[in-house]
């Protein structure tokens, strides 16, 4: 399956409304990572199985969903408006992570966490938009900012030292989803994760 569908009149329409008034291809870009980061909701409680969720123009349309998918739209929506994109990933420590999500999961480890690669000024720059800002607020974190040149990766610590994020294992870099190994994992380590109660994902929704 297709996942990065940057062709999609959805994609192309979300990109184009994101970037209007942008003129060169790092505005556009910024533009765009804060349309995906700000106006998807993140909620890791949507993961699932299903690979038309994973679909850059199934995310435009729910409004709602968790790294990997965020990741692939921001992908799709900079391929739209001409700007080569890919995914990348890493296996991260959210050492931040709340109890309940821990229970659920069974660790802290998050595999396959992804990002978006942006080809901007000749090179590859790594773009994080996976937490919306009213989520960081919720939960007292720094939120990720992107200038258009410097790499936006997870923040390691919060604004008062805490460690947050810590990236144990790098993945390399992907022109599309590697769907089926990505779900064999997630079966095998969070079993937890598949079938959840809609209701334990009440932290995550606007208040």
């Amino acid at each position: 399956m297709h996942f990065i569908d940057s062709d999609h009149p959805d994609v192309v329409a979300f990109a184009k409304e994101a970037t209007a008034g942008a003129a060169t291809d790092r505005e556009k870009a910024v533009a765009l990572f804060y349309a995906v980061r700000d106006r998807i909701r993140y909620d890791p409680y949507v993961m699932c199985d299903d690979p038309k969720t994973y679909k850059a123009s199934s995310v435009v349309r729910s409004g709602v969903s968790y790294c990997i998918p965020k990741y692939v739209l921001l992908a799709a929506a900079a391929r739209a408006v001409g700007i080569p994109a890919r995914l990348g990933f890493a296996d991260v420590k959210n050492h931040l992570s709340s109890d309940k999500l821990r229970e659920r999961m069974g660790t802290d480890l998050f595999m396959w966490h992804g990002y978006t690669e942006l080809f901007l000024d000749g090179r590859w720059v790594k773009v994080t938009s996976a937490f919306n800002i009213e989520l960081c607020e919720r939960f007292g974190v720094l939120p990720q900012e992107f200038d258009g040149e410097q790499d936006a990766l997870l923040h390691p610590f919060t604004a008062d030292g805490r460690e947050h994020m810590e990236y144990v294992r790098d993945r390399g870099s992907f022109d599309d989803v590697p769907f089926e190994e990505i779900i064999a994992e997630f079966r095998a380590t969070y079993p937890g994760m598949f079938g959840v109660d809609p209701a334990d994902d009440a932290a995550f929704r606007p208040s």
